[in-house]
Protein backbone atom coordinates (compact mmCIF):
# COMPACT_ATOMS: atom_id res chain seq x y z
CA UNK A 1 0.00 0.00 0.00
CA UNK A 2 1.14 3.48 -0.85
CA UNK A 3 2.08 5.23 2.46
CA UNK A 4 1.24 8.64 0.90
CA UNK A 5 -1.93 7.97 0.07
CA UNK A 6 -3.97 8.44 2.85
CA UNK A 7 -2.27 11.85 3.04
CA UNK A 8 -0.66 15.13 1.38
CA UNK A 9 1.64 16.16 4.33
CA UNK A 10 4.27 13.76 4.66
CA UNK A 11 4.10 13.99 9.01
CA UNK A 12 0.91 14.50 8.84
CA UNK A 13 -0.38 11.81 12.05
CA UNK A 14 3.47 11.39 12.72
CA UNK A 15 3.01 14.64 14.81
CA UNK A 16 -0.23 13.26 16.83
CA UNK A 17 0.18 15.00 20.04
CA UNK A 18 -3.50 13.54 21.75
CA UNK A 19 -3.87 13.19 25.26
CA UNK A 20 -0.92 12.23 27.68
CA UNK A 21 -0.16 8.74 28.02
CA UNK A 22 2.28 6.35 30.16
CA UNK A 23 5.93 6.39 29.15
CA UNK A 24 5.52 2.73 28.38
CA UNK A 25 2.62 3.56 26.11
CA UNK A 26 4.57 6.43 24.41
CA UNK A 27 7.69 4.15 24.16
CA UNK A 28 5.62 1.83 21.59
CA UNK A 29 3.21 4.19 20.41
CA UNK A 30 4.73 7.92 20.00
CA UNK A 31 5.39 8.34 16.32
CA UNK A 32 3.19 5.33 14.68
CA UNK A 33 0.17 7.03 15.55
CA UNK A 34 -0.75 7.02 11.94
CA UNK A 35 0.26 3.57 10.74
CA UNK A 36 -3.08 1.65 11.66
CA UNK A 37 -5.09 4.45 9.28
CA UNK A 38 -2.46 3.62 6.66
CA UNK A 39 -3.41 -0.02 7.07
CA UNK A 40 0.60 -0.10 8.02
CA UNK A 41 1.94 -2.13 11.36
CA UNK A 42 5.98 -1.76 11.22
CA UNK A 43 7.20 2.13 10.65
CA UNK A 44 7.61 2.47 7.33
CA UNK A 45 11.91 3.48 6.00
CA UNK A 46 11.35 6.10 3.44
CA UNK A 47 15.24 6.06 1.44
CA UNK A 48 14.74 8.96 -0.59
CA UNK A 49 16.90 11.64 -0.94
CA UNK A 50 14.76 14.19 -3.20
CA UNK A 51 11.16 14.04 -3.83
CA UNK A 52 9.28 14.72 -7.55
CA UNK A 53 7.36 17.73 -7.63
CA UNK A 54 5.81 19.65 -10.58
CA UNK A 55 5.53 22.59 -9.09
CA UNK A 56 8.41 24.95 -8.98
CA UNK A 57 7.04 27.97 -7.70
CA UNK A 58 5.46 26.07 -4.63
CA UNK A 59 8.44 24.99 -3.77
CA UNK A 60 10.52 28.35 -3.91
CA UNK A 61 7.48 29.27 -1.23
CA UNK A 62 8.19 26.37 0.81
CA UNK A 63 11.62 26.41 0.87
CA UNK A 64 11.19 30.47 1.93
CA UNK A 65 8.90 29.09 4.82
CA UNK A 66 11.54 26.64 5.97
CA UNK A 67 14.63 29.49 5.55
CA UNK A 68 12.64 32.11 7.94
CA UNK A 69 11.37 30.01 10.54
CA UNK A 70 12.82 26.39 10.31
CA UNK A 71 9.89 24.96 10.35
CA UNK A 72 8.95 21.34 8.53
CA UNK A 73 7.22 22.49 4.99
CA UNK A 74 4.23 21.33 4.37
CA UNK A 75 2.93 19.12 1.85
CA UNK A 76 5.50 16.01 1.05
CA UNK A 77 8.98 16.13 1.26
CA UNK A 78 11.52 18.40 -0.24
CA UNK A 79 14.39 17.12 0.05
CA UNK A 80 16.56 14.48 2.35
CA UNK A 81 18.56 17.57 4.45
CA UNK A 82 15.05 19.68 5.42
CA UNK A 83 13.49 16.35 6.44
CA UNK A 84 12.55 12.84 6.43
CA UNK A 85 9.21 10.82 7.23
CA UNK A 86 11.11 7.97 8.72
CA UNK A 87 13.33 10.40 11.25
CA UNK A 88 10.25 12.63 11.88
CA UNK A 89 8.83 9.72 13.51
CA UNK A 90 11.81 9.14 15.74
CA UNK A 91 11.89 12.77 16.41
CA UNK A 92 8.26 12.60 17.48
CA UNK A 93 8.99 9.72 20.02
CA UNK A 94 11.90 10.93 21.56
CA UNK A 95 10.13 14.83 22.55
CA UNK A 96 7.22 13.00 23.28
CA UNK A 97 9.06 10.52 25.83
CA UNK A 98 11.21 13.62 26.97
CA UNK A 99 7.77 15.94 27.74
CA UNK A 100 9.07 18.67 25.00
CA UNK A 101 7.58 19.94 22.21
CA UNK A 102 10.18 18.85 19.28
CA UNK A 103 13.30 17.27 18.85
CA UNK A 104 15.63 17.34 15.92
CA UNK A 105 17.86 14.42 15.14
CA UNK A 106 21.66 14.65 13.94
CA UNK A 107 24.37 12.09 12.50
CA UNK A 108 25.54 11.68 15.88
CA UNK A 109 25.01 13.04 19.73
CA UNK A 110 28.16 15.67 19.07
CA UNK A 111 26.73 16.69 15.81
CA UNK A 112 23.54 17.71 17.79
CA UNK A 113 25.55 19.82 20.49
CA UNK A 114 27.64 20.81 17.84
CA UNK A 115 24.40 22.21 16.37
CA UNK A 116 23.42 23.78 19.74
CA UNK A 117 26.49 25.81 20.08
CA UNK A 118 26.67 26.99 16.70
CA UNK A 119 22.84 28.02 17.48
CA UNK A 120 23.83 30.14 20.26
CA UNK A 121 27.10 31.68 18.38
CA UNK A 122 24.79 32.91 15.57
CA UNK A 123 23.28 35.18 18.34
CA UNK A 124 26.20 36.32 19.63
CA UNK A 125 26.71 34.42 22.41
CA UNK A 126 29.49 32.27 22.61
CA UNK A 127 30.08 32.31 26.15
CA UNK A 128 28.87 28.60 27.77
CA UNK A 129 28.96 27.75 31.45
CA UNK A 130 29.70 24.28 31.61
CA UNK A 131 30.32 21.78 34.51
CA UNK A 132 32.40 18.75 34.75
CA UNK A 133 32.35 16.34 34.02
CA UNK A 134 30.87 16.04 30.69
CA UNK A 135 31.57 13.25 28.14
CA UNK A 136 35.44 13.45 27.06
CA UNK A 137 34.51 15.13 23.41
CA UNK A 138 31.98 17.26 24.73
CA UNK A 139 35.04 18.39 27.26
CA UNK A 140 37.20 18.52 24.40
CA UNK A 141 34.59 20.49 22.26
CA UNK A 142 34.30 23.31 24.56
CA UNK A 143 37.60 23.78 25.93
CA UNK A 144 39.39 23.75 22.29
CA UNK A 145 36.84 26.26 20.98
CA UNK A 146 36.31 24.24 17.70
CA UNK A 147 33.34 26.10 17.12
CA UNK A 148 34.50 29.57 18.07
CA UNK A 149 33.22 29.26 21.71
CA UNK A 150 34.39 30.18 25.15
CA UNK A 151 34.07 27.96 28.13
CA UNK A 152 33.82 28.91 31.96
CA UNK A 153 34.11 25.47 34.00
CA UNK A 154 32.61 25.93 37.51
CA UNK A 155 30.75 23.64 39.74
CA UNK A 156 26.86 24.24 40.03
CA UNK A 157 27.25 26.57 42.64
CA UNK A 158 29.54 29.09 40.82
CA UNK A 159 27.09 28.96 37.42
CA UNK A 160 24.98 31.83 38.76
CA UNK A 161 28.80 33.96 38.89
CA UNK A 162 29.97 32.83 36.22
CA UNK A 163 27.41 34.37 33.82
CA UNK A 164 28.24 37.22 31.62
CA UNK A 165 26.25 39.29 29.36
CA UNK A 166 27.12 36.99 26.40
CA UNK A 167 26.29 34.15 27.94
CA UNK A 168 24.43 31.62 25.24
CA UNK A 169 24.26 27.77 27.05
CA UNK A 170 24.88 26.44 30.34
CA UNK A 171 25.58 22.62 30.07
CA UNK A 172 25.71 19.66 32.73
CA UNK A 173 25.24 16.22 32.10
CA UNK A 174 23.81 14.34 35.22
CA UNK A 175 24.58 11.71 35.73
CA UNK A 176 28.06 12.54 34.47
CA UNK A 177 30.34 10.87 32.54
CA UNK A 178 32.03 8.73 33.34
CA UNK A 179 32.03 9.37 37.34
CA UNK A 180 28.00 9.56 37.77
CA UNK A 181 27.81 12.74 39.43
CA UNK A 182 24.46 14.33 39.77
CA UNK A 183 23.64 17.83 39.85
CA UNK A 184 20.86 19.33 40.90
CA UNK A 185 18.62 20.31 38.12
CA UNK A 186 16.09 22.50 39.39
CA UNK A 187 18.57 24.30 40.99
CA UNK A 188 20.58 24.72 37.93
CA UNK A 189 17.87 26.39 36.31
CA UNK A 190 17.11 28.93 38.48
CA UNK A 191 20.72 30.04 38.56
CA UNK A 192 20.51 30.59 34.66
CA UNK A 193 17.79 33.27 34.64
CA UNK A 194 17.32 33.46 30.92
CA UNK A 195 20.06 31.64 29.79
CA UNK A 196 19.35 27.96 28.07
CA UNK A 197 20.20 25.03 30.04
CA UNK A 198 21.43 22.35 28.19
CA UNK A 199 21.38 18.95 30.26
CA UNK A 200 23.01 15.54 28.82
CA UNK A 201 20.27 13.12 29.79
CA UNK A 202 22.37 10.16 27.63
CA UNK A 203 23.05 8.26 30.94
CA UNK A 204 19.41 8.64 32.57
CA UNK A 205 17.21 8.68 30.03
CA UNK A 206 13.71 9.74 30.22
CA UNK A 207 13.53 6.86 32.02
CA UNK A 208 14.60 7.92 34.72
CA UNK A 209 14.14 11.49 34.12
CA UNK A 210 12.80 14.68 32.09
CA UNK A 211 14.93 17.67 32.51
CA UNK A 212 12.47 19.38 30.95
CA UNK A 213 10.21 19.44 34.16
CA UNK A 214 13.29 20.38 35.95
CA UNK A 215 14.06 23.77 33.90
CA UNK A 216 15.98 22.95 31.47
CA UNK A 217 15.20 24.01 27.56
CA UNK A 218 17.48 21.48 25.68
CA UNK A 219 18.19 17.68 26.34
CA UNK A 220 20.92 15.99 24.12
CA UNK A 221 20.95 12.52 23.66
CA UNK A 222 23.95 10.32 22.26
CA UNK A 223 20.95 8.44 20.47
CA UNK A 224 23.65 6.01 19.93
CA UNK A 225 23.36 4.66 23.42
CA UNK A 226 20.07 4.01 25.24
CA UNK A 227 17.88 5.19 22.72
CA UNK A 228 19.57 2.66 20.08
CA UNK A 229 19.87 0.34 22.63
CA UNK A 230 21.92 -2.27 20.80
CA UNK A 231 25.06 -0.75 19.36
CA UNK A 232 24.74 -0.78 16.00
CA UNK A 233 23.34 2.70 15.18
CA UNK A 234 24.84 6.26 15.25
CA UNK A 235 22.83 9.22 16.30
CA UNK A 236 22.16 12.52 18.19
CA UNK A 237 18.94 14.24 19.79
CA UNK A 238 18.20 17.63 20.79
CA UNK A 239 14.76 17.81 22.55
CA UNK A 240 13.46 21.46 22.78
CA UNK A 241 11.19 23.80 22.22
CA UNK A 242 9.94 24.25 18.46
CA UNK A 243 11.45 27.50 18.70
CA UNK A 244 15.19 26.26 19.21
CA UNK A 245 13.95 23.58 17.10
CA UNK A 246 13.34 25.80 14.23
CA UNK A 247 16.93 26.98 14.66
CA UNK A 248 18.45 23.69 15.01
CA UNK A 249 16.90 22.44 11.54
CA UNK A 250 17.97 25.39 9.59
CA UNK A 251 21.47 24.51 11.18
CA UNK A 252 21.44 20.89 10.37
CA UNK A 253 20.30 22.28 6.85
CA UNK A 254 23.74 23.67 6.04
CA UNK A 255 25.63 21.72 7.63
CA UNK A 256 24.44 18.19 6.61
CA UNK A 257 24.75 16.69 10.00
CA UNK A 258 21.46 14.69 9.26
CA UNK A 259 20.40 11.38 10.75
CA UNK A 260 20.09 8.58 8.11
CA UNK A 261 16.43 7.08 7.69
CA UNK A 262 17.45 3.72 8.56
CA UNK A 263 19.02 5.35 11.52
CA UNK A 264 15.72 7.06 12.49
CA UNK A 265 13.94 3.58 12.33
CA UNK A 266 16.10 1.80 14.01
CA UNK A 267 16.17 4.44 16.88
CA UNK A 268 12.57 4.37 16.93
CA UNK A 269 12.47 0.80 17.32
CA UNK A 270 15.56 0.59 19.78
CA UNK A 271 12.76 3.80 21.93
CA UNK A 272 9.82 1.27 21.84
CA UNK A 273 12.00 -1.39 24.14
CA UNK A 274 12.97 1.50 26.33
CA UNK A 275 11.56 1.38 29.32
CA UNK A 276 12.21 -2.44 29.89
CA UNK A 277 15.77 -2.39 29.05
CA UNK A 278 16.66 0.19 31.32
CA UNK A 279 14.78 -0.91 34.65
CA UNK A 280 16.06 -4.52 33.66
CA UNK A 281 19.94 -3.56 33.61
CA UNK A 282 18.90 -1.16 36.41
CA UNK A 283 17.93 -3.63 38.66
CA UNK A 284 21.51 -5.75 37.83
CA UNK A 285 23.49 -2.96 38.30
CA UNK A 286 22.56 -1.79 41.14
CA UNK A 287 22.94 -5.51 42.44
CA UNK A 288 26.31 -5.41 41.21
CA UNK A 289 27.29 -2.25 42.24
CA UNK A 290 26.33 -3.80 46.15
CA UNK A 291 28.46 -6.19 45.06
CA UNK A 292 31.42 -4.59 43.97
CA UNK A 293 31.13 -2.31 47.28
CA UNK A 294 31.98 -5.76 49.31
CA UNK A 295 34.98 -6.87 47.34
CA UNK A 296 38.42 -5.83 49.02
CA UNK A 297 39.60 -5.64 45.49
CA UNK A 298 37.79 -2.56 44.98
CA UNK A 299 38.52 1.06 46.23
CA UNK A 300 35.21 3.07 45.55
CA UNK A 301 31.91 2.20 43.96
CA UNK A 302 29.97 4.97 42.46
CA UNK A 303 26.28 4.50 41.81
CA UNK A 304 23.64 7.41 40.88
CA UNK A 305 20.70 7.98 43.58
CA UNK A 306 18.44 8.04 40.60
CA UNK A 307 19.88 4.43 39.69
CA UNK A 308 20.31 3.55 36.00
CA UNK A 309 22.74 1.07 34.38
CA UNK A 310 25.85 2.58 34.84
CA UNK A 311 28.72 1.59 37.40
CA UNK A 312 31.69 3.81 37.81
CA UNK A 313 34.49 1.96 40.18
CA UNK A 314 37.94 2.28 41.23
CA UNK A 315 40.36 -0.93 41.90
CA UNK A 316 43.05 -1.12 44.38
CA UNK A 317 44.64 -2.83 41.52
CA UNK A 318 45.41 -2.27 37.87
CA UNK A 319 42.37 -1.15 35.93
CA UNK A 320 44.01 -2.18 32.89
CA UNK A 321 44.32 -5.72 33.89
CA UNK A 322 41.20 -5.84 34.70
CA UNK A 323 39.86 -5.10 31.34
CA UNK A 324 42.17 -7.25 29.84
CA UNK A 325 40.56 -10.11 32.44
CA UNK A 326 36.71 -9.81 31.39
CA UNK A 327 35.50 -12.63 28.80
CA UNK A 328 31.78 -12.81 29.09
CA UNK A 329 31.59 -8.60 29.42
CA UNK A 330 32.79 -6.85 26.16
CA UNK A 331 36.19 -4.56 26.51
CA UNK A 332 35.39 -1.55 24.64
CA UNK A 333 34.08 2.45 24.78
CA UNK A 334 30.89 3.06 24.17
CA UNK A 335 27.31 2.04 26.68
CA UNK A 336 24.23 1.93 26.50
CA UNK A 337 23.91 -1.40 24.86
CA UNK A 338 22.07 -4.85 25.61
CA UNK A 339 25.65 -6.43 26.37
CA UNK A 340 27.73 -5.32 29.16
CA UNK A 341 30.68 -2.58 28.25
CA UNK A 342 33.67 -2.02 30.49
CA UNK A 343 36.05 0.87 29.61
CA UNK A 344 39.00 2.72 31.46
CA UNK A 345 38.04 6.24 30.49
CA UNK A 346 41.48 7.63 31.34
CA UNK A 347 42.49 5.41 28.28
CA UNK A 348 39.64 6.26 26.09
CA UNK A 349 36.46 8.16 26.63
CA UNK A 350 38.16 11.07 28.48
CA UNK A 351 41.58 10.36 26.96
CA UNK A 352 41.60 13.89 24.94
CA UNK A 353 41.02 15.96 28.12
CA UNK A 354 43.33 17.26 30.27
CA UNK A 355 44.76 15.43 32.52
CA UNK A 356 44.91 17.97 35.60
CA UNK A 357 41.41 19.10 34.74
CA UNK A 358 40.47 15.38 34.32
CA UNK A 359 41.27 14.10 37.74
CA UNK A 360 40.28 17.29 39.36
CA UNK A 361 36.51 16.35 37.53
CA UNK A 362 36.88 13.05 39.25
CA UNK A 363 38.05 10.95 36.41
CA UNK A 364 41.11 8.97 38.50
CA UNK A 365 43.76 6.75 36.83
CA UNK A 366 42.08 3.75 38.59
CA UNK A 367 38.68 4.39 37.63
CA UNK A 368 37.05 1.90 35.60
CA UNK A 369 33.08 2.63 34.19
CA UNK A 370 30.62 -0.08 33.49
CA UNK A 371 27.99 -0.05 31.20
CA UNK A 372 25.41 -3.09 32.95
CA UNK A 373 23.56 -4.94 29.93
CA UNK A 374 20.87 -7.49 29.87
CA UNK A 375 22.70 -11.11 31.12
CA UNK A 376 22.37 -12.77 34.02
CA UNK A 377 23.54 -10.86 37.40
CA UNK A 378 25.85 -14.66 38.21
CA UNK A 379 26.84 -14.38 34.96
CA UNK A 380 28.19 -11.00 34.93
CA UNK A 381 29.79 -11.18 38.78
CA UNK A 382 31.71 -14.60 37.96
CA UNK A 383 33.00 -12.48 35.20
CA UNK A 384 33.90 -9.27 37.17
CA UNK A 385 35.12 -11.60 40.35
CA UNK A 386 37.99 -13.08 37.70
CA UNK A 387 38.36 -9.92 36.11
CA UNK A 388 39.52 -8.51 39.73
CA UNK A 389 41.45 -10.95 40.48
CA UNK A 390 44.31 -10.44 37.60
CA UNK A 391 43.77 -6.92 38.60
CA UNK A 392 44.75 -7.37 42.55
CA UNK A 393 47.62 -9.85 41.50
CA UNK A 394 50.33 -7.04 41.81
CA UNK A 395 48.56 -5.42 43.98
CA UNK A 396 48.23 -5.53 48.12
CA UNK A 397 44.63 -6.02 48.77
CA UNK A 398 42.67 -3.63 50.35
CA UNK A 399 39.67 -3.91 52.58
CA UNK A 400 36.06 -4.34 51.54
CA UNK A 401 33.98 -0.69 50.76
CA UNK A 402 31.28 0.23 53.14
CA UNK A 403 27.90 1.33 51.99
CA UNK A 404 27.15 5.67 52.69
CA UNK A 405 26.59 8.63 50.93
CA UNK A 406 27.80 10.24 48.35
CA UNK A 407 28.65 13.32 50.00
CA UNK A 408 30.81 10.98 51.76
CA UNK A 409 32.71 9.15 49.61
CA UNK A 410 35.25 11.66 48.64
CA UNK A 411 35.88 12.04 52.44
CA UNK A 412 37.57 9.02 54.67
CA UNK A 413 35.38 6.74 56.94
CA UNK A 414 37.15 3.71 58.75
CA UNK A 415 41.02 3.79 57.93
CA UNK A 416 42.11 1.43 55.49
CA UNK A 417 38.02 1.17 53.78
CA UNK A 418 37.01 1.96 50.64
CA UNK A 419 34.18 4.28 50.24
CA UNK A 420 30.80 3.76 48.12
CA UNK A 421 29.19 6.57 46.54
CA UNK A 422 26.33 4.58 45.93
CA UNK A 423 24.18 8.10 45.07
CA UNK A 424 26.95 9.59 42.51
CA UNK A 425 28.22 12.78 43.80
CA UNK A 426 31.15 14.47 44.41
CA UNK A 427 33.31 11.89 45.57
CA UNK A 428 37.07 11.51 44.51
CA UNK A 429 36.93 14.74 42.69
CA UNK A 430 39.64 16.13 45.53
CA UNK A 431 43.03 14.38 46.71
CA UNK A 432 46.05 12.83 45.42
CA UNK A 433 46.26 9.20 43.57
CA UNK A 434 48.72 7.01 42.41
CA UNK A 435 49.87 6.85 38.48
CA UNK A 436 48.40 3.74 36.83
CA UNK A 437 50.84 3.14 33.68
CA UNK A 438 48.88 3.47 30.69
CA UNK A 439 49.35 4.66 26.70
CA UNK A 440 50.69 7.73 25.87
CA UNK A 441 48.40 10.52 25.60
CA UNK A 442 46.95 10.71 22.35
CA UNK A 443 44.60 13.58 20.57
CA UNK A 444 42.20 12.05 19.97
CA UNK A 445 39.05 10.44 22.49
CA UNK A 446 36.14 7.82 20.98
Amino acid sequence: MDSSAASTHAYDGVRTSGAPRALATEAVHAGRDDLARQGLHAPPIDLSTTYPSHDSRAEAARIDAFAATGAEPDGPPVYGRLGNPTVARFETALARLEGAESAVAFASGMAALSAVLLARASTGLRHVVAVRPLYGCSDHLLTAGLLGSEVTWTDPAGIADALRPETGLVMVETPANPTLAEVDLRAVAHACGSVPLLADNTFATPVLQRPVEQGARLVLHSATKYLGGHGDVLGGVVACDEEFAGVLRRIRFATGGVLHPLAGYLLLRGLSTLPVRVRAASATAAELARRLAADPRVARVRYPRIGGAMIAFEVHGDPHEVIAGVRLITPAVSLGSVDTLIQHPASISHRIVDTGDRRGAGVSDRLLRLSVGLEDVEDLWDDLRGALGAGAAASPAGAAASLGSAGAAGSAGTAGTAAWAGPAGSAGRAGSEETIPSPERGTAAV
